[in-house]
């Protein structure tokens, strides 16, 4: 009965030593983040200007 709790315990062990090695981190650059929302905002100023509606022409009156 003693050998089961010395496995259980070595597998109860064994199972947080490997739960805890995967840790998966990801940074961005500040500047390439930076970079990259000032494009999104130039591309989105561009679509903004294109769906204005233009001025009409005026019209000439002859009289």
């Amino acid at each position: 009965m003693k050998h089961s709790h010395v496995s259980a315990l070595a597998a109860m062990s064994a199972a947080s030593l490997l739960s805890a090695c995967v840790t998966i981190n990801i940074y961005f650059p500040a500047a390439a983040a930076e970079k990259a929302a000032d494009k999104i905002i130039d591309e989105v100023w561009q679509l903004q200007k294109k769906a204005e509606p233009a001025a009409p022409p005026a019209s000439k009156e002859t009289k």
